[in-house]
């Protein structure tokens, strides 16, 4: 038994005796010297020279402003009264139309319109691209509008042809080679 406690006693001094030792870097120490300023060797020197005291008192102003005798008069005008249009008792009358038929641009239209008081009449014209022609025509008696759209003519759309074309190939594919 005591045999097995010194084993173990020399296992454990090798394997502490395996580690290095640690030790704590030092720091240096650096006290700096104290220093001490130099005494002055200049010395201003105290001034000769005092000023007086002023001898000259401003006088008092002799001028005193007068009243003024003018006096502006009160204005003679009266601002204007703001004014409201006067908008006749009478009803609405009028007819217009006008028309454009152009043959450069293809366009073509035209509007009229007749109103009598509360009566309106009415009807206007469009030459759509695609070849028909919309005409509305309206009524308004005071009680609302009233429309009614009719077309001429049957739509056309003409075949789309793409107008682009891929270039060909920069480059031809390579050849095949056989080893």
């Amino acid at each position: 038994m005591s045999l097995k406690v010194a084993v173990l006693a020399c296992v454990a001094v090798v394997a502490l005796c395996d580690k290095a030792p640690v030790h704590k870097p030092l720091i240096p120490v650096y006290t700096p010297r104290p220093y001490h300023a130099p005494e002055p060797a200049y010395h201003a020197p105290e001034p000769a020279y005092h000023a007086p005291e002023p001898a000259y008192h401003a006088p008092e102003p002799a001028y005193h402003a007068p009243e003024p005798a003018y006096h502006a008069p009160e204005p003679t005008y009266h601002a204007p009264k703001h004014y409201e249009p006067e908008y006749p008792d009478v009803p609405p009358k009028y007819n217009y139309n006008y028309g454009v038929a152009d043959g450069y641009s293809g366009a073509n239209f035209g509007h009229s319109e007749s109103r009598d008081g509360y009566k309106t009449e009415g009807s206007y014209t469009v030459d759509f691209p695609d070849g028909r022609k919309q005409t509305v025509k309206y009524v308004d008696n005071g009680d609302g509008l009233v429309a009614e759209v009719s077309y001429e003519g049957e739509a056309h759309y003409p075949e789309h042809t793409p107008a682009y074309k891929p270039a060909p190939p920069a480059y031809a594919p390579p050849s095949p080679t056989y080893a």
